[in-house]
């Protein structure tokens, strides 16, 4: 499965449980494409986009996670 450019600038979900479910399905999708693959590459900055998110998030928490 390709990531289109509109799946990548979609809005990601403000709840660190969503962000999780993605991260998880992002992170299969990686380990599943062959080494140096257009497909493995695009995951890989998926997953980043997510946990750049993830961080957000849980820097707004009260108190701050981690």
């Amino acid at each position: 499965m390709t990531t289109t450019k509109a799946h990548r600038d979609a809005p990601l979900p403000d709840t660190r449980e969503a962000l999780l479910v993605l991260h998880r399905e992002a992170r299969r999708r990686r380990d599943a494409a062959p080494l140096l693959s257009h497909e493995r590459a695009e995951a890989s900055e998926e997953i980043a986009r997510i946990e750049v998110q993830i961080a957000r998030v849980e820097r707004a928490m009260d108190p701050p996670l981690g």
